[in-house]
């Protein structure tokens, strides 16, 4: 059902970067009483907080993490949502393992920003988030995959969520690194854009 992702008269576009430390709250936090309060451990952290518009919970992001955004075109994509949370997540799953990550699909056990189709290391710790926004004319797939230093995002989400009232466990975050010790972001990125491009062939 590849071809179900998007129109292959108008190529996806995909955008690759490594972040700025960031706490992408959503609009769910935003609505919490604890809000103001959550957004200050944020900035304590030095994490500039956001209103994300794709749905969960709050997600921390820094300079070790590379982020893939993938924007297409689809006449009726709330159709295919769920199977592009699952095969897209399967896709990313596949391209860490080639540098030797245990890497699966599904939720942790207490994980931050839970979610379904978490791409999870060893079924323990939650390594990449995923997240989706619907347009009447398309959709935003969006990934974050934590490669190096999760102390500081467990840290700011510790903080963060306390302020929320969210609990969870902090142990569910783990990274890239935690399996491939020398790894960097760019191995990441190349491990990964393969994989993608073969799922979404015309992908820019």
């Amino acid at each position: 059902s590849r071809a179900a992702f998007a129109d292959p008269d108008v190529p996806g576009r995909l955008r690759v970067h490594s972040p700025r430390p960031t706490a992408a709250f959503s609009r769910v936090d935003s609505l919490a009483v604890g809000f103001p309060a959550a957004e200050e451990a944020a900035r304590k952290h030095g994490f500039v907080p956001v209103t994300r518009p794709a749905g969960g919970r709050l997600a921390a992001y820094h300079e070790g993490a590379l982020v893939l955004d993938l924007v297409a075109r689809h006449p009726q994509a709330r159709n295919d949502f769920r199977e592009r949370f699952a095969v897209l997540g399967a896709q990313l799953a596949a391209g860490l393992r080639t540098l030797g990550v245990p890497t699966g699909v599904g939720p942790v056990p207490g994980e931050y920003c839970p979610g379904e189709f978490s791409v999870n290391a060893a079924g323990t710790t939650k390594i990449v988030g995923t997240a989706q926004r619907l347009t009447r004319h398309g959709y935003l797939f969006s990934a974050v995959v934590l490669v190096t230093d999760p102390e500081p995002v467990r840290a700011v989400l510790v903080d963060a969520y306390a302020a929320l009232g969210f609990d969870w466990r902090p142990a569910s975050v783990g990274c890239v690194a935690d399996h491939a010790p020398d790894v960097t972001v760019a191995d990441v990125e190349d491990a990964l854009l393969p994989g993608l491009h073969e799922l979404l062939p015309g992908l820019g």
